[in-house]
C-alpha cells in the first residue's frame, strides 16, 4: 500500500443536466501542500469548473493524461517531477493543445519567472497570491 496520498477529486455539479456537466471546464490544481489546494478549490470552485487535484507531480501528470483539463495550475517545486517538467509535458504533448497553465509558486526570483514563461506558462503567480488575481488570471487564460 503507498504511503503517498491519492488525488482528492472535487466535482463541482452545476445541475442534473448530463450536458451541463460535459460543458464545465476541468481545472486541475497541483500542489503538495493541502491548504493551497484548498484555498484554490475555495476560490474556484464553482458550478463551472470540474476541479481535480493532485498532490505531487507524478500524480498531477497522470490526472492531465487522464482528464485532459483546460487549465492547469502548478506549484513549481513539488515532489516527483517538477512544475516546469509538467509544464513542459503539456507543451510537448500535441494531445494537450489548448491547455492552459497558471505556475503558482513561492519561487518570485526574476530568473525563475523568466523560466516559467520561457517554458510556456501562460502566467505566473507567486505566493502568497490574492485570490482575486487568481480569478482574474484563470478567467484571462480560458479567454486566450
Amino acid at each position: 500500500m503507498s504511503s503517498r496520498p491519492s488525488a482528492v477529486r472535487a466535482e463541482r455539479v452545476a445541475s442534473n443536466s448530463p450536458s451541463s456537466a460535459r460543458n464545465r471546464r476541468t481545472v486541475i490544481i497541483a500542489d503538495d501542500e493541502p491548504s493551497v489546494r484548498l484555498l484554490i478549490n475555495a476560490t474556484i470552485g464553482t458550478a463551472d469548473y470540474n476541479v481535480v487535484e493532485a498532490c505531487d507531480g507524478d500524480e498531477a501528470w497522470s490526472v492531465i493524461q487522464e482528464h485532459r483539463p483546460s487549465l492547469v495550475l502548478l506549484d513549481v517545486r513539488m515532489p516527483g517531477r517538477t512544475g516546469l517538467d509538467i509544464l513542459r509535458a503539456i507543451k510537448s504533448d500535441p494531445s494537450l493543445i489548448g491547455t492552459k497553465v497558471i505556475l503558482l509558486t513561492a519561487s518570485a526570483q526574476e530568473s525563475d519567472i523568466t523560466a516559467g514563461l520561457v517554458a510556456g506558462a501562460d502566467f505566473y503567480l507567486t505566493k502568497p497570491f490574492s485570490p482575486r488575481d487568481l480569478l482574474s488570471r484563470l478567467d484571462e487564460a480560458l479567454e486566450l
